[in-house]
């Protein structure tokens, strides 16, 4: 006869692991919240404060369009690496986006790109810019996300950046509150302490302002090599992410910055570098289940003079773009408005090539149906957050993917972006 077990010992050893790791199971749960509930823009436009005018958003679009219109459809799809039966379906989505919303995220720089070097100087652009992001965020083709970039906490910058940041967050707030997906960047980051000062200045302006707690958001510049090693050896990405108390929210690799820093010769600077693909897969993995967004740099081989160049300025771009997507960095910089046919004709020729088959798995998955591959929940999740991603720049429409089965854009949201430690549980929409 077998012995018949205690469930004594059994519920006893229960309490006493639960015990062992609640603190561990709080900090799990505290810093790895999992997906991000907002929109990640499939890039940030970088235009210096010294040049921005309200127009800004409408220039960007005409100019896109004009260089689509002078060189052709047919440089774009070669750029691209597309035949002729791509042409009418993903370049008409592209002109329309153009049309629409040519940039999903805006940030006026005060700092490398900004040419102005006297305070009265930028203490006038910093006012005005208050008055042209407050207009910029109501237009029907406003960006989803805007900001400023600011001069880095560094000794040497520390005070006209915080001037600036002052002026602009200041005069936002006393202009009728922050504009929708308002974000700040924080360049040149070189410790985990600049960034808990980063954390009390938030504080600080939002109790001047009375602006409500956790307004204020940034993001982290990764472009100096201490932000990824730091002198004792260890990696500071994640300590800088966990030290923001949530309000970072992502971490852009700066391309030139950080490769001078580490001594690359100019002519070898660039997104592909081996040095680079190594921060930004410390990036990654810093970010991941954290809700911070990963964005790449930028290329400054801008599309500009005749067909020639720049079709082979469209042709880098694009492949940059495509390498950064298939390494599950779907964000970049882009600098030019030439740069947006390509930015946006590679991300939907990239969803376009998935999407058939994340539709397939998915309903397939959700129907219980054998679709040939076994997926897990967590690959569920995956696949209705790539959907998801395409649904949300552009790329497809929720009338297309109703017509396939998939569910509306609710249950999408709550299946994409649920938070569970292992990919299993209950999905639901954070916040």
């Amino acid at each position: 006869m077998p012995a018949t077990p205690d469930r004594s010992v059994l519920s006893s050893l229960i309490t006493r692991v639960d015990e062992l790791l609640q603190e561990a199971d709080a900090q799990l749960s505290a810093r790895y919240p999992g997906e991000s509930t907002t929109r990640q823009p499939v890039h940030t436009v970088y235009v210096p404060a010294d040049r921005c005018t309200p127009d800004l958003v409408q220039d960007w679009g005409r100019e896109a369009l004009l260089a689509l219109d002078t060189h052709g459809r047919a440089v774009l799809l070669e750029a691209l690496n597309l035949g002729p039966s791509r042409a009418d379906g993903l370049i008409d989505r592209v002109e329309r986006k153009l049309r629409e919303q040519p940039i999903e995220d805006l940030r006026i720089d005060f700092e490398d790109g900004y040419q102005v070097s006297s305070d009265d100087g930028e203490d006038a652009d910093a006012e005005a810019v208050v008055t042209i992001l407050r207009h910029l965020s109501e237009l029907p083709s406003a960006p989803a996300h805007l900001g400023i970039r600011f001069k880095s906490l560094e000794a040497r910058t520390r005070r006209r950046g915080l001037r600036t940041l002052d002026l602009v967050v200041g005069g936002l707030a006393r202009s009728g509150g922050l504009p929708p997906g308002f974000v700040l960047t924080l360049p040149k980051v070189t410790s985990v302490e600049q960034v808990r000062a980063m954390v009390t200045i938030c504080e600080v302006l939002e109790r001047s302002y009375d602006l409500a707690s956790g307004a204020l958001r940034f993001e982290l510049q990764i472009e100096t090599p201490q932000s990824i090693l730091g002198a004792d050896g260890r990696a500071t990405v994640a300590p800088m992410i966990h030290a923001a108390r949530g309000r970072c929210s992502g971490v852009h690799y700066g391309t030139y910055d950080y490769a001078a820093a580490c001594g690359i010769a100019p002519a070898y600077q660039s997104m592909e570098h081996p040095l680079a693909d190594h921060a930004k897969a410390t990036m990654h993995v810093a970010a991941a289940r954290t809700g911070v967004f990963v964005s790449d740099g930028s290329t400054n081989v801008l599309p500009i003079g005749g067909t020639a160049e720049v079709r082979a300025a469209w042709a880098l771009h694009a492949r940059l773009v495509r390498r950064s997507i298939e390494r599950g960095i779907y964000q970049g910089w882009d600098l030019h408005p030439g740069q947006l046919p390509t930015r946006y004709g590679t991300v939907f020729a990239f969803m376009d090539e998935g999407l058939p088959t994340a539709v397939r798995r998915l309903t397939g998955y959700l129907a219980g149906a054998a679709s040939g591959v076994m997926d897990e929940p967590a690959t569920a999740t995956a696949l209705a957050r790539f959907i998801l991603r395409a649904l949300e720049c552009g790329a497809t429409s929720e009338a297309d993917l109703t017509a396939q089965g998939v569910p509306d854009r609710e249950a999408l949201v709550a299946l994409a972006r649920r938070r569970d430690d292992l990919g299993e549980g209950t999905p639901r929409i954070d916040g």
